[in-house]
């Protein structure tokens, strides 16, 4: 029937110092602590905003492609298991370990 307009919605979460997010027309600007942005764009039918810096919202009536382009912006620079920094979904656990003097 099509009362649903939200099909799909997928939140992301980006953790680390200088690590944002910033809407475009054509989409998103990355900066994840490369020497570089990342421009993502966004494909046909998708919409990405950055409800603050650090929170990025992908929404689509096709929810196979909202998780498909949920899963490519995490994939810019996954969560690492030290620091916990890189952009994760809300709600999924990060595996912390010990660093180097861990183990003393």
């Amino acid at each position: 029937d099509g009362a649903d307009t939200t099909a799909g919605g997928e939140e992301l979460e980006i953790t680390g110092v200088g690590y944002k997010a910033e809407p475009k027309p054509y989409g998103l600007l990355f900066s994840l602590g490369y020497s570089h942005t990342i421009e993502f764009k966004a494909p046909k039918g998708i919409t990405l905003k950055a409800t603050q810096p650090t929170q990025v919202l992908v929404e689509g009536a096709d929810k196979e492609v909202v998780g498909q382009v949920a899963a490519e912006i995490r994939s810019l620079r996954k969560p690492e298991p030290y620091k916990g920094k890189g952009i994760k979904y809300v709600g999924e656990k990060v595996r912390r370990k010990a660093g180097k003097a861990g183990g003393k």
